[in-house]
């Protein structure tokens, strides 16, 4: 009876083997391995961080020249001065003045919202480059330095133009749109302070 009892032990085991068996076959069958690739890359906040820590961003720069002159009347002769000043005025942003929520990405689409395009540098008359043109007389530290805030006042007047403004905005614009398109976004909106 014994001998019964563990030949049947041994057949059940054996069924329970080939039954188990069987069902991994079937299972492995079924079972499909495929590779999908996800084209979207998600913004992360280290990709925000590092876009803003950019600082100064600059979109146009302008070179321009300046001829600027004044006149002294004296009681025997004129005394006169003139002076070339050259610059480069650089427009752009300041990706430090940002207001929170300035990115907002959303699947394939993202918002951008882009501080108010401005003067990057005050200093951009190149002193160094300075030439005087035509002088006589005596002119003192005072008078030049009136004749550099005339020659400034008046670049800033034809470089700060609607036109190289909007010209600017465009640059600026087309390169956040190309960064955002690199990142995988297919809808992009660009908005700009006021």
């Amino acid at each position: 009876m014994i001998k019964k009892i563990k030949i049947t032990a041994i057949l059940l085991l054996a069924l329970l083997t080939v039954g188990i068996v069987v069902w991994l076959l079937h299972a492995v069958k079924q079972t499909e391995v495929s590779i999908v690739t996800d084209q979207h890359i998600d913004l992360t906040p280290e990709q925000i961080t590092s876009i803003k820590a950019i600082g100064e961003w600059e979109f146009l720069a302008i070179a321009n020249e300046e001829l600027v002159d004044t006149v002294r009347k004296g009681l025997v002769k004129d005394d006169h001065l003139t002076r070339i000043y050259y610059g480069t005025v650089r427009l752009g942003i300041n990706m430090h003045q940002v207001k929170p929520g300035w990115i907002a990405p959303s699947g394939d689409s993202i918002e951008v919202t882009l501080p108010k395009i401005g003067l990057l540098d005050r200093d951009f008359i190149d002193e160094a480059r300075t030439k005087s043109f035509f002088e006589n007389g005596s002119w003192s530290h005072e008078d030049r330095e009136k004749l550099y805030q005339q020659a400034y006042r008046k670049m800033l007047a034809h470089c700060l133009t609607p036109e190289n403004l909007q010209s600017a905005r465009q640059n600026g614009e087309a390169q956040f749109r190309n960064m955002m398109k690199t990142l995988g976004y297919e809808h992009i909106l660009i908005r700009w302070e006021e």
